[in-house]
């Protein structure tokens, strides 16, 4: 099928790439001249696992292309995505701005029937608003079917989640739009539920905050457990164990960022109190991420018992691992507050340092060239995403670049009783303590 994409951020590049590469012809559509340039040249612009291959295979191919215009895109394609950032206000809503202006454009060339989707995650009724404006700038009176197709990708394996999906959502009320849609996804091979527009919509945000608040529950669980002496590791083992709860999402940290869950949290309690039933229990989600930030935080102070002029060694600025997305990362957040007490700080981080060293927050931090590097000297390390290249260090070398061997785990990479036999004084989340044997 003849597909156009707009918007080439994580979102809209991946689609792309995978939609060519199971054999339609996208053409991916951005208003960023740099970005298209970078693309059409070979560039890729983010990071992420086995993305390039894919795009580079698909380019040669002549399955996938990308260019500046609009017009270009919706007179050449069948279905025109729209993937464009939906960013977070300071209410605590969503900016719809690029959506409502991709909506006015795609309006304006719209001259035969074209089936538009919804890409990004938006709050209930926004198709209606969509289809609303783009049938009042419609001068041709084409025919149009708006669809919610949300997406439920995951950085670090956008790649493999957009390959083999757990489900695939279509929020239509066209059987002609159905059936479209259909056929796009058919290669996939995977469960299709076919709903209205706004239940499609409800269902990303629902999603997400569902995983949110599971995280913010075992962050909570964790708390108890450094409380009562117990270890968050097997207590989540146990919870996981059961079917119903499964084991995914209950990794203890210093809670979550990225550029979904705090918007997307934010913006379903938002639209919740606009439609008169307060969500309150994402309330407490956002609360219990706030102080298990501001925790972790405590007990480096504490234990450290002043931060200015400390040399304190910084592992991970992404949000998560195997991205470089820096966007609402609780590792910039924390930099930034280590900065504001006077401390020291020298960070690591294998993909995202080029775009940390655009962050004003951290101005002052300085970026090694390697792990290791990072803690020569260190009075104390923080480990602060999961990346595998800091789970699978030489520890002995670490303790030996070291001035005082204390680690602060945000996520409770290390064995406990390992890191106390190799001399370490450690401190992990929801597990106890270590002094050095």
């Amino acid at each position: 099928m003849d597909i156009s994409i707009i918007g080439s951020g994580y979102v809209g590049l991946v689609t792309g790439a995978c939609f060519a590469d199971v054999g339609h012809n996208v053409l991916c559509i951005d208003n960023d001249p740099r970005k298209i340039d970078a693309l059409q040249a070979g560039k890729v612009p983010i990071y992420e696992p086995g993305l390039e291959e894919v795009i580079h295979r698909n380019v040669s191919a002549h399955r996938l292309r990308f260019t500046g215009s609009i017009r270009e895109g919706v007179e050449n394609s069948q279905i025109v995505f729209i993937a464009v950032p939906t960013p977070q206000q300071l209410n605590g809503d969503v900016d719809l701005s690029f959506i409502e202006k991709v909506a006015r454009e795609i309006a304006g060339v719209l001259t035969s029937y074209r089936v538009i989707v919804d890409k990004s995650t938006v709050p209930v009724k926004t198709g209606e608003k969509v289809a609303t404006s783009i049938k009042r700038y419609n001068r041709h009176r084409a025919k149009f079917d708006v669809v919610s197709n949300p997406e439920f990708l995951r950085e670090g394996c956008a790649v493999a989640d957009l390959m083999h999906p757990d489900r695939i959502v279509i929020g239509a009320q066209s059987e002609h739009a159905i059936d479209l849609m259909k056929k796009v996804y058919e290669p996939f091979m995977a469960p299709i539920l076919v709903t209205d527009i706004n239940s499609a919509e409800l269902i990303k945000h629902a999603a997400n905050s569902f995983l949110a608040l599971k995280i913010s529950y075992i962050n909570a669980v964790s708390a108890i457990c450094e409380a009562s002496g117990a270890d968050v590791e097997k207590v989540a083992d146990g919870i996981g164990m059961d079917r119903r709860i499964g084991r995914d999402f209950l990794n203890a940290g210093i809670g979550y960022g990225g550029s979904c869950f705090p918007k997307d949290i934010a913006a379903f309690i938002t639209i919740s109190e606009q439609l008169g039933v307060p969500f309150n229990l994402l309330k407490e989600v956002q609360r219990i991420n706030t102080a298990q930030k501001e925790r972790f935080l405590k007990v480096i102070r504490e234990t450290l018992w002043v931060l200015r002029e400390k040399k304190i060694a910084v592992w991970g600025l992404t949000f998560k691992p195997d991205t470089d997305d820096i966007r609402s990362s609780v590792a910039i957040e924390l930099v930034a507050n280590l900065l504001r007490e006077g401390a020291h700080v020298t960070a690591y981080d294998p993909k995202g340092m080029e775009r940390a060293r655009e962050v004003k927050t951290i101005e002052g931090v300085a970026f090694a060239a390697s792990a290791l590097e990072a803690i020569d000297g260190a009075e104390a390390l923080i480990i602060a995403t999961e990346w595998s290249e800091f789970a699978n260090v030489d520890l002995a070398l670490v303790k030996q670049r070291m001035i005082t061997p204390i680690v602060f785990d945000g996520r409770n990479l290390f064995d406990s009783e390992t890191m106390g036999q190799l001399g370490f004084r450690y401190h992990s989340i929801g597990r106890a303590s270590i002094t050095p044997h």
